[in-house]
């Protein structure tokens, strides 16, 4: 039984079918008689055609030749003999094409099978990689042909469009690329370099890719190699399947695509369902990155309880179940199982998901003991028994970012790893071992896979430095190779302290590196670069703090320090949080305050004890209010009022990601959402004085400085260079109101003026270079900024009260104050850092020491 769009090839002339590097090009008409030539040799009757499927033409033609001849096909995969060996026993196809050496050969009647094929059967597909248990997935025609046609009709593929034909085609992704533009007359490219390599993104570009198809690695190189900064001009839609996709990168490529007119689709398949299950329409995508969408046409999605009822409200999980003409027939783990029909009508995924207000799906969870990762459904127990039989006492765990076998015995960790990596398919990157003296059971002898699991696995040494770094940096949450800085919820006081981390991991940190995976960053060959780039924020930040002291101390007019660390604020909100604002995800966002409110918490506690009494406006956080005085000591010194207003800022930035229209704002153009944030803020400046009577204390308030931070938003997300002049001119406007209209003295004036140049600095600056050596001095100075400005003032207010009526000289009283209170915020930063990176690695091997006393204490 043949896919209909195959007899249509002859008709389509010389349109292009396959394009080559060089711009050979294989026309439709061609590629017809390849197929008629290729077919000949398969032999006589009804086969079984095992295919090693390299992304070559050898393998297209192959393919194609067996399905048009009515033969069934096993795609496997490429350059692994032993696996192929194997398939060969358990199923005996009667021809087998591969490459042997060089050459690509045919070799028919290898296996005289006498058991029948069922009619229906055309294709089998691997369900895990190459685990090596010949576990394969029966597909009919009538599936390879219905989810092609579904998944060109809702890409709106037409004759004019040209795929990459990136994923390998013994995957059910890869394949459905392959399929769904052959089905509508449309070309694809099949490049010659990998992604990694010189000249990848110039082929595109060159031979007029309109639609790039990946999995989430996939999207993970196209970030270390910059693929959104190329020009493609033909591009027009990208997709991504095969896992997930952090919601940041979702939001970071459904913006690049709109932006150039194009479209980005999150779809969700799998391979016993052909390749594609589900799709999310891209005009719904923004505020919803993490959800997988509705069902591809001519199928359907259903939930089902425990209770084997459907589910239909919103907001309850069950188990995905999918219905439509692409299910599978069902498996096969030998020749006997191909002559059988179809075994079910619907695919009971085994992902648990939940259906949103939208109408749309998500998935929560999953139901068994499966990783999916590079795109690759792999089954742990099928893993566990491929290495069993290498002799191997193991246990395998894994995420959708890492399997890691844990084993007894005498073998080297390095030679486990090795094996776990042959036989799930995946790199070293991908998968982890340990050595432990036994495996750990449960009180009625079943394996205790959730003990494992909350053991780590021993740290390859060039990652150690990396994951080390983000623990410390993010104490206590727990960290996988699939965070980021950016998912992690990471803020500017954490950038900052990464930064000193990674930067002594890695040498030269990479352009990006804060939305770049843990796992990615531990990949990288570690660097050294003569001169690093440094984001503009970080000498700004150190340049702010530094104000802040100076002016505290000398009462010059120099003010703009705090100021200037509002726009920062901004600036950190803008960089760090809007993939969490887009999803909503309010834990997220409000993470930062425990940096903030900890260290606070310790000035409270000091305060309240030697005044004897509990400053409650401050507990609340509500001391800029302008009820509470220091004096009456219901609240702390005024200079605490930024931490106030930094936690209601945030709180409010939280609240609004609550309102649905908010989020698809900035979701769609966060610059435009800044503008509109920075005109109710701007009018809240000027208007709310006039109702508000607090006298001068109203320089701590929300209205009087969040047009700041909506300042440093737009700074960050202003787009061109239209955008950028518009936003500095309209600084320039309202600085000069503000200092030299409605100010009332010189500091007013230089205050703005040092704002201004920040500003201006942020928006067109965005990184320098800086010599190493400055690097190094400024970057604690910077992780130390928020220390500094809560402590700098205990030097002279408390250190130095009995140095007052001494007769020092004025200049060494303050250059003593000054150089104390930056050495005092430094210590106290350093001091806490130290007792997380210590918690940090008690944390991380704690766990061992619960495992071992229960594999070694005897089962009651």
């Amino acid at each position: 039984m043949s896919l209909s769009f195959i007899p249509e090839f002859t008709a389509r002339g010389d349109r292009p079918a396959l394009v080559f590097p060089g711009h050979r090009i294989v026309t439709y008409a061609e590629l017809a008689r390849r197929i008629s030539r290729r077919a000949a040799l398969f032999g006589n009757g009804r086969r079984l055609v095992a295919i090693e499927a390299g992304t070559c033409e050898h393998a297209i033609v192959s393919y194609l030749a067996a399905l048009a001849a009515g033969h069934a096909v096993a795609l496997l995969p490429p350059g692994q003999p032993a696996l192929t060996e194997r398939f060969c026993e358990d199923f005996r196809p009667e021809t087998v094409c591969r490459f042997v050496g060089e050459r690509w050969r045919t070799d028919a009647d290898i296996h005289l099978a006498p058991e029948p094929l069922h009619p229906d059967l055309a294709l089998l597909l691997s369900t895990s990689g190459s685990t090596g248990v010949s576990k394969s997935v029966r597909l009919s025609a009538n599936a390879l042909e219905a989810n092609a046609r579904s998944i060109a009709s809702y890409l709106e593929l037409s004759e004019a469009d040209r795929g990459l034909l990136l994923l390998p085609l013994h995957y059910s992704y890869g394949l459905s690329v392959l399929n769904s533009h052959l089905a509508v007359g449309a070309s694809l490219f099949v490049p010659r370099h990998s992604v990694l390599e010189d000249g990848f993104a110039e082929d595109l570009a060159a031979h007029g890719v309109t639609n790039i198809a990946g999995v989430p690695f996939s999207y993970d190189l196209f970030e270390r190699i910059g693929l959104r900064a190329h020009a493609l001009p033909a591009l027009r839609f990208m997709t991504v399947a095969g896992g997930r996709l952090s919601p940041d990168l979702v939001t970071r490529y459904r913006r690049h695509m709109e932006d150039r007119g194009g479209r980005f689709f999150v779809m969700y398949g799998q391979t016993e369902a052909t390749a594609r299950i589900a799709y999310m329409p891209p005009e719904r995508l923004a505020g919803q990155e993490d959800c997988i969408g509705v069902a591809i046409p001519g199928g359907r999605l259903s939930l089902i309880g425990e209770d084997g009822a459907e589910i239909v409200g919103a907001g309850v999980s069950g188990e995905l179940v999918y219905s439509g003409p692409n299910v599978m027939m069902g498996y096969a783990t030998g020749r006997d199982d191909l002559s059988r029909g179809a075994d079910m009508d619907d695919l009971r995924t085994g992902d648990l998901a939940e259906r949103t207000h939208d109408g749309v799906f998500r998935i929560v969870g999953r139901l068994k003991r499966l990783s999916k990762i590079a795109g690759l459904r792999i089954a742990h127990d099928a893993i566990e028994q491929a290495l069993a039989r290498d002799g191997l006492d193991v246990v395998v765990t894994g995420t959708d970012s890492r399997l890691t076998a844990f084993f007894t015995g005498t073998a080297r960790e390095e030679e486990v790893r090795a094996k776990l990596a042959a036989a799930s398919g995946l790199t070293l990157l991908h998968v982890a071992t340990r050595r432990i003296p036994a495996l750990p059971r449960t009180a009625n002898g079943k394996l205790d896979y959730a003990a494992l699991a909350a053991l780590p696995p021993h740290e390859d040494p060039a990652s150690g430095g990396v994951r080390e770094a983000f623990r410390r940096a993010f104490f206590p949450k727990a960290i996988t190779g699939t965070d980021s800085f950016t998912t992690l919820g990471g803020d500017s006081l954490r950038f900052v302290e990464l930064s000193i981390g990674l930067e002594r991991a890695l040498g030269a940190l990479p352009e990006g590196w804060e939305r770049m995976t843990v796992e990615a960053l531990a990949a990288r060959e570690p660097q050294k670069a003569a001169m690093p780039r440094v984001g503009i924020d970080i000498p700004l930040r150190v340049a702010a703090i530094l104000l802040v002291v100076l002016h505290h101390e000398m009462l010059w007019p120099i003010p703009g320090g705090s100021a200037l660390m509002l726009v920062l604020v901004g600036v950190s909100l803008a960089r760090f949080q809007p993939g969490n604002f887009a999803i909503g995800d309010w834990k997220a966002m409000l993470r930062p305050l425990m940096t903030v409110l900890v260290p606070y918490a310790g000035v409270l506690a000091g305060y309240a004890a030697a005044w004897g009494q509990v400053p409650w406006a401050s507990v609340f956080l509500v001391g800029n209010f302008g009820f509470a005085d220091p004096e009456s000591h219901t609240m702390l010194p005024y200079l605490y009022w930024f931490v106030e207003l930094f936690t209601q800022i945030l709180l409010i930035f939280t609240g609004l990601a609550f309102l649905p229209r908010a989020r698809a704002a900035v979701a769609q153009n966060p610059f435009a959402a800044g503008l509109c944030a920075l005109a109710i803020a701007l009018a809240a400046r000027f208007i709310a004085p006039f109702f508000v009577d607090i006298g001068n204390r109203q320089i701590f308030t929300l209205y009087w400085n969040l047009y700041l931070v909506a300042l440093g938003w737009c700074a960050f997300h202003a787009p061109g260079p239209r955008s950028k002049a518009l936003l500095v001119g309209l600084a320039a406007v309202l600085f000069f109101i503000l200092g030299f209209v409605d100010g009332v003295w010189i500091g007013t004036a230089i205050k703005y003026l040092i704002v201004f140049a920040g500003f201006v600095a942020l928006v067109y600056v965005p990184a320098v270079p800086m010599p190493r050596w400055l690097f190094l001095q400024l970057m604690p100075v910077a992780a130390a900024s928020y220390h500094i400005y809560l402590f700098h003032r205990l030097v002279p207010d408390v250190m130095m009260v009995p140095l007052h009526g001494t007769g020092i000289a004025p200049a060494l009283f303050h250059i003593t104050a000054i150089a104390g209170g930056l050495a005092l915020g430094m210590a106290v930063w350093f001091v806490q850092r130290t007792a997380i990176r210590r918690l940090a690695a008690w944390r991380f091997e704690a766990p061992s020491a619960s495992i071992l006393t229960a594999v070694r204490s005897p089962r009651p």
